[in-house]
């Protein structure tokens, strides 16, 4: 139980805030101090990594398109004799 008081007395000491409020302001201004730190991807990644990910998405839909087909005729000549 110490040792977890002694953290949170830290954190406090970093942030110099605490749990007890809430500013509006200060939120939304941590958010720009966050989205800051972050590493943005470039025009060419993202178009990049788009074009694999329609790729993906539609050879994933092509096996799991076939699979309920095959499954479908299983169903039908097997158990419905159709």
């Amino acid at each position: 139980m110490v040792a977890q008081k002694h953290k949170t007395d830290v954190a406090v000491q970093r942030t110099g805030t605490t749990k007890k409020g809430f500013s509006i302001t200060s939120f939304f201004a941590g958010i720009g101090v966050e989205l800051k730190k972050v590493v943005w991807l470039s025009r060419r990644e993202v178009g990049y990594l788009t074009v694999v990910v329609i790729i993906v998405a539609g050879v994933a839909g092509l096996v799991l398109g076939g699979v309920d087909r095959g499954f479908g005729m299983l169903v039908n000549n097997f158990f419905l004799g159709s």
